[in-house]
């Protein structure tokens, strides 16, 4: 936020003839100084604004926490809690080393950051404590993703590994390449924007839920699908979670933080749209965010209901917290940049995504405990071309100002660039992801450091290796739990 100026041999003047400049310097002076501190006033509500919406995305992973814990048998409750808290820790510690400087280390190259590492020479013009905060919420809401897919029957030695690589090296440079200034596919770049128009993903469809769910998807592949998921002919054989309480209420939590998630990646509000002083500025587009955000995952729930009725002939809390979620990770991308009404058809759609990758997934035998490369990665990628298809041209004017002919949707009139971009992004992610977390997953599987023995999963790994399990249970509910 710039300061207004005064110049006292400007004021002078003005003042009328027995006015001496001592006197315009001091009114200057005093000028100078209420200017300044609306400048810090400025400073101080954004970062506020910033620092709210990082503890609500924060507050995500009590509800990834409390959705795994719901969604895996009761014999693998402390296992999947670990690993959720993990996710956090490991994250935080690797994030700050090198993570936050590949990610956002300008001035750099469009590949790679190069500067920040370990926060140093930090706080900078650019660049405040809380963005990098905000950002590492990013990144381990990403690890959480991973950590369902994988959930009871990975070797909890695996789960700091991954987490670690994900988190310090393979998120941040996929971040990098859509939301650094200097990224080759940002539409923040200052000239040479991909198809004239940059990526939008405004707050990370591609960049969070598709990295995670399809760094998941090549876990669960790689370890196979859990005992019993399967039977001797092939069918699929449902293996409940222990708690549809637990995943209801984790629902709830992830939706609460999704309103820092989507709104919060503006990173400010206190800007005006236009010469100011008017009702609307980015304030308003804020709250638009809310609304899209809202409406994708209330139709996604609606659709998931009534499609699940229909399908399999009962209405199902499990799938339809699933298909909410779904409808949110599709909204994000362009969340800032549609109207409501078009949100509404993307929850609609990626309801629908969600239930088709699920038939998919157990046509192939691939078993994902929570679903969530098919949430975060098939509805992921439907958010990036619904995106490249209904963003408005007013709103992408507004939130990715200083482009003239900035290509927008293309059934909205803005011709097919924004949408070729999403594509590009689609394909580049899945290919990176699939590289290195794929590459990595490989290799702990050939040392043996991938997947827990036989005995250990029907065990359950709370008694193997967590000391005891989550809950106290009569003898014949243990002996039940173990299958």
């Amino acid at each position: 936020m710039a300061a207004l100026a005064c110049s006292p041999a400007d004021l002078l003047p003005l003042l009328g003839g027995n006015a001496t400049s001592a006197a315009a310097e001091y009114i200057c002076g005093r000028f100078d100084a209420v200017s300044s501190k609306f400048v810090d006033t400025g400073y101080a509500v954004d970062n506020t604004y910033l620092l709210f919406s990082t503890y609500l995305v924060f507050s995500m992973q009590i509800g990834f926490a409390m959705l795994c814990a719901g969604s895996v048998r009761a014999k693998n409750t402390m296992n999947i809690m670990l690993t959720n808290v993990l996710d956090a820790a490991t994250g935080g510690f690797f994030y700050y080393l090198f993570g936050f400087a590949l990610a956002f280390g300008t001035p750099s190259n469009g590949f790679i950051g190069q500067h920040f590492f370990g926060l140093s020479k930090f706080p900078s013009q650019s660049f405040d404590y809380g963005f990098f905060l905000f950002q590492w919420a990013f990144a381990i809401a990403a690890a959480g993703i991973t950590s369902g897919s994988i959930a009871e029957r990975t070797q909890f030695g695996a789960y700091l590994i991954y987490s670690s690589f994900l988190t310090g090296l393979v998120y941040p440079i996929a971040s990098h390449w859509f939301w650094s200034a200097d990224g080759w596919a940002s539409p923040a770049r200052a000239d040479n924007l991909l198809f004239g128009s940059g990526v939008i993903d405004f707050a990370g469809s591609g960049v969070v839920h598709m990295v995670g769910g399809i760094a998941g998807l090549w876990g669960a592949l790689i370890e196979g699908p859990r005992i019993g998921r399967f039977d001797h002919s092939g069918k699929p054989v449902t293996l409940r979670g222990h708690s549809a309480t637990l995943v209801v209420l984790g629902t709830f939590l992830l939706w609460f933080g999704w309103y820092g998630f989507n709104p919060g990646s503006f990173l400010n509000i206190m800007k005006a749209y236009g010469s100011g002083g008017s009702y609307y500025g980015q304030w308003s587009a804020i709250g638009r965010t809310a609304v899209t955000t809202t409406l994708a995952g209330s139709t996604a729930a609606l659709t998931t209901l009534f499609g699940k009725r229909l399908l399999v002939g009962h209405w199902n809390v499990t799938d339809v917290c699933n298909g909410l979620l779904g409808g949110f990770a599709a909204i994000t991308a362009g969340c800032a940049v549609v109207d409501p009404w078009a949100a509404i058809l993307c929850g609609f759609v990626s309801a629908w995504v969600l239930i088709g990758f699920n038939k998919l997934a157990e046509k192939l035998k691939y078993d994902d405990p929570l679903e969530a490369a098919q949430l975060h990665g098939g509805c992921g990628a439907w958010g990036l071309l619904f995106t490249g298809l209904f963003a408005k041209q007013a709103y992408v004017n507004e939130v990715y100002p200083g482009v003239e002919n900035r290509p927008y949707g293309l059934f909205m009139g803005g011709g097919g660039g924004l949408l070729a971009a999403q594509v590009v992004q689609i394909l580049v992610v899945a290919a990176w992801t699939s590289v290195t977390m794929g590459t990595l997953f490989f290799i702990l599987h050939k040392m043996k450091l991938l997947r827990i023995s036989h005995e250990e999963e029907v065990a359950g790994m709370d008694l193997t290796s967590h000391g005891g399990l989550a809950y106290e249970f009569e003898a014949e509910e243990k002996k039940e739990i173990s299958f």
